[in-house]
């Protein structure tokens, strides 16, 4: 019999075995499955409160398009917010308010909405400016929205929801939080 030597049985334990590699690959899912909701939590915290600035956002340039046409009043559509990203020239079509991904309503996985409304006249003397999750419970899972009143107000979102179309539904979400 041949007695092993020490080289001999190194070559025979080099690499590993696929019970070690099993468990490696266990130990990574298991990891990556206590990760990844964490993940998904964080990126739909940040889209919401991305989306809660932004409806903040369009509440101000509201005050300063009444206050810069005060003939027309508030603006009544969203793009009137906005305009082209280079060489915006304001006009009450294009105020060149807020950046021209905002006013083209899709933003940090929400879409938006902007509305001015005129009650007996042709001058807006409300606004309605909302938002509500691209994809729910993966993107938000809130909608927000705020009037002239300046309050930001949210509700629980829904899948297939819309941002709040006018004053009296945005009224009806509880004040954010």
């Amino acid at each position: 019999m041949h007695a092993e030597t020490p080289i001999r049985r190194l070559k025979a334990q080099a690499g590993f075995s696929l019970i070690e590699l099993l468990i490696v690959v266990a130990i990574i899912l298991i990891i990556a499955a206590i990760a990844i909701p964490n993940l998904l939590r964080a990126r739909i915290a940040a889209n919401e409160s991305s989306a809660a600035a932004s409806v903040r956002s369009i509440a101000t340039a509201e005050i300063a398009y009444n206050a810069a046409y005060p003939t027309l009043g508030y603006a009544a559509a969203l793009a009137n917010l906005g305009g082209p990203a280079t060489g915006c020239t304001p006009s009450s079509v294009t105020a060149c308010i807020i950046d021209n991904v905002l006013s083209n309503g899709n933003k940090s996985g929400y879409t938006f909405l902007a509305t001015g409304f005129a009650q007996g006249g042709s001058v807006n003397v409300t606004f309605v400016g909302s938002s509500a999750p691209l994809s729910f419970n993966l993107s938000g899972v809130r909608n927000f929205c705020i009037i002239t009143d300046g309050v930001l107000r949210s509700n629980p979102g829904a899948a297939g929801g819309v941002p709040a179309p006018d004053v009296p539904t945005c009224q009806a979400y509880t004040t954010a939080q």
